[in-house]
């Protein structure tokens, strides 16, 4: 069926808010929300529920047309769907361990076993079972003792990410009587094989600040503070060192890495720092033997590899330079092997490994793509002489690696497999420059289908963004976007400032007094998309989520002209009151990318842009908006508030509809195959307006 099969048209009776003005003033400003009530925090309010209740039915009322589409689309999905699959083993100590899904299964089973064949392997989890009964699951991470007898593993049953922690005897396969709640997810097991560590968060605003020693056997009201963060601009993780021989409380801001230490063989004794806290100073560290490894932008603005010792890592004047800064190469990570390390760089935008050996010689890794994807995979064993590198483009679908870090032969191990016709040779992807308006050259990733396209502004165009908090979105293969491609559309990255793509630079002219840049940039690039005959100026849609969803709510308020359709999801839409409250989830961690708005200077910054702060009476696209009640990163009321204001200023006949995931959080709907009905709503959304 083609779009035209479709017939959307507004329907007249959509849910009208009540207005109750509330006065936000600041730095002698006053600002009046008229939705402010939607905030519920507790979010038990009926009046609240009824309303989103109203939303859903609506939007179910609205877009009854595409109903078939949108099913068929879904089926389209499964269908390419292997069902029975499975992840290829790793070894990590004297096991192997993977996992396995089968049939309509909507949650993997984990398996171990003696050999990489998993001949008689044995059931670790089952998390099919251990959803059962739940709306959402998402199982968090599992950490298996050093003996390799015990399992700790966390969950989540509402979205809002906040975990119980379980543990299992594997010995016996019987569930210990040990449970943690209100955890970060994080388990980190001491050398003891009985003492345990993890975060626990504060339930109001939901940054983990306190780690505690548990030792099993006991209640967790008996469990130890052992280290209490009181800047509550830091998160806070846990882990070990590639040695296992430090539990290392891993501290982050937006633009200050902190960290802490303990000998994993002394679990009852105090962390200490690795060094004085430096604001400014970011930095990742890893242990092997005697040497630690620091990834660090001191006197590095795109970062650079160092070394130090027990004795000489508090002092940044003794380190070693390993790897030194280079202008136009990002140095991501690295991953320590006894005998290699490889290094994860980016240069023009272009992810790539360097294995350097013991003798300091490099061997650079290359792939043949115009754009794609790729990052260092499980690699549990330092003492091997290969690495597992996970690879995609998006004409390329997953692929796993070994790779043999003497020679630099890649060997494969498996690719995910697309069911149906596909064809990879029936795709073309593309890397382009685009010129923002201030002269500067924004990458581009494309893709289309070959028989379909003609560059003659003829396609339907799906652009997708995020740029923020350095996040770099990587061009890889979605068996999803192939169901656009293969209706004519073409798919587009637009990699805007905000993430590092570019290096460092990229991302600090996309934040705080540079946001802008961001919007100016996804402008800019459809605008040159269409005039380059890539996409028909009449038939542009644009997609983002969280951060991505900011970014939407700017661009449909600034150039709203542009596109006939987008995607809002999970959106981050009332900035400026958002940020100006310390009690709502996250804000403190946002200052260094957004701006601190009790500061005037940055109130004006962010107010200027804010989606909510300026919906103005002019025409918009149609939109679909999407949350999750239990949403944990963005409160569920930013799109409601947007929502209801943009009913009431905008001039237009076009689609506005909201549907908020009654069960989910932050991360949309849990298990493999629910969450693809969000992903063919939206397709069915685009294809029938385009």
């Amino acid at each position: 069926m083609s779009s035209s099969d479709y017939s959307l048209s507004l329907l007249p009776n959509f849910p009208i808010a009540k207005k109750q003005p509330y006065a936000l003033t600041t730095h002698a400003k006053t600002r009046s929300d008229d939705y402010y009530w939607m905030r519920n925090d507790e979010r038990k309010s009926v009046e609240i529920l009824a309303h989103l209740a109203q939303e859903n039915a609506y939007c179910d009322a609205q877009l009854a047309p595409i109903k078939p589409l949108q099913s068929a689309l879904f089926e389209e999905l499964k269908d390419r769907i292997v069902k029975d699959d499975n992840t290829v083993p790793v070894k990590d100590g004297q096991y192997w361990y993977h996992s396995e899904v089968r049939g309509d299964d909507e949650y993997a089973r984990h398996y171990r076993s003696s050999s990489m064949a998993m001949a008689n392997k044995v059931l670790l989890l089952d998390v099919n079972e251990l959803a059962n009964g739940y709306e959402f699951y998402e199982l968090g991470e599992v950490a298996l003792s050093p003996s390799e007898q015990l399992m700790a593993y966390s969950e989540d049953t509402d979205g809002r990410r906040i975990y119980t922690v379980r543990f299992k005897d594997l010995n016996n396969d019987k569930m210990l009587d040990d449970v943690l709640e209100n955890t970060e997810g994080q388990v980190v097991w001491a050398n003891d094989n009985k003492t345990v560590f993890y975060v626990k968060k504060d339930l109001k605003t939901l940054l983990g600040y306190q780690v505690f020693r548990h030792e099993l056997g006991t209640e967790q009201h008996q469990d130890v503070l052992v280290y209490e963060e009181q800047d509550s601009s830091f998160f806070m993780g846990l882990g070990k060192s590639r040695d296992e021989s430090l539990i290392i409380i891993d501290l982050a801001s937006t633009e200050t890495n902190d960290m802490w230490v303990l000998d994993a063989n002394q679990p009852k004794g105090e962390f200490t720092a690795l060094m004085p806290r430096e604001e400014g100073h970011e930095f990742d560290i890893d242990k092997l033997g005697g040497t630690f490894y620091i990834v660090t932008n001191w006197q590095a603005k795109n970062f650079r590899l160092m070394t130090a010792t027990s004795d000489t890592i508090a002092d940044k004047n003794q380190w070693q330079t390993h790897t030194p800064h280079r202008e136009t190469v990002l140095l991501e990570g690295v991953e320590l092997f006894n005998d290699f390390l490889v290094l994860s760089e980016r240069e023009q935008g272009q992810a790539r490994f360097v294995v350097v050996n013991k003798n300091g010689e490099r061997m650079n890794l290359e792939f043949d793509d115009p754009c794609y994807y790729a990052a260092i995979a499980m690699n549990p064993e330092p003492s091997v002489a290969h690495a597992r590198i996970y690879y995609s483009s998006l004409t390329t679908p997953g692929s796993l690696y070994n790779v043999d870090l003497t020679t630099g032969k890649k060997t494969l191990l498996k690719q995910q497999k697309v069911l149906g016709d596909f064809n990879a040779g029936d795709y073309q992807s593309e890397r382009l420059m685009v010129s923002a308006r201030d002269g500067v050259k924004v990458p581009v990733s494309l893709v289309y289908r070959k028989d379909s396209f003609k560059k003659d502004g003829s396609n339907p165009l799906f652009q997708y963004g995020y740029g923020a908090y350095g996040i770099t979105i990587d061009p890889s293969f979605s068996s999803t976007s192939l169901s656009l491609l293969d209706r004519g559309f073409v798919y587009a990255i637009a990699h805007v400032r905000g993430s590092e793509m570019l290096g460092r630079s990229w991302y600090e002219h996309g934040k705080k007094q540079h946001k802008q840049n961001s919007f100016n940039d996804f402008i800019d690039v459809t605008k040159a998309l269409t005039e380059q005959g890539y996409g028909n100026k009449s038939k542009v849609f644009a997609s983002g989520g969280s951060a991505g969803g900011l970014l939407m709510g700017a661009v449909v308020n600034q150039a709203p002209e542009l596109y006939c359709g987008v995607g809002c999801h999970v959106p981050f839409l009332d900035v400026l009151t958002t940020m100006l409250d310390e009690s709502i989830p996250l804000t403190t961690n946002e200052y260094d990318e957004w701006g601190n708005p009790n500061d005037p200077h940055f109130y004006e910054i962010i107010e200027a842009y804010s989606p909510y702060d300026n919906i103005s009476a002019q025409h918009y696209p149609n939109i679909l908006v999407t949350t999750g009640l239990h949403d944990s990163q963005v409160q569920y009321w930013e799109p409601m508030k947007w929502v209801a204001k943009m009913r009431e200023y905008k001039t237009d006949d076009n689609i506005l509809v909201f549907k908020t995931d009654m069960d989910a959080g932050h991360g949309g709907a849990s298990g493999r195959f629910k969450s693809l009905e969000e992903k063919a709503l939206e397709m069915a959304f685009f294809i029938a307006l385009s």
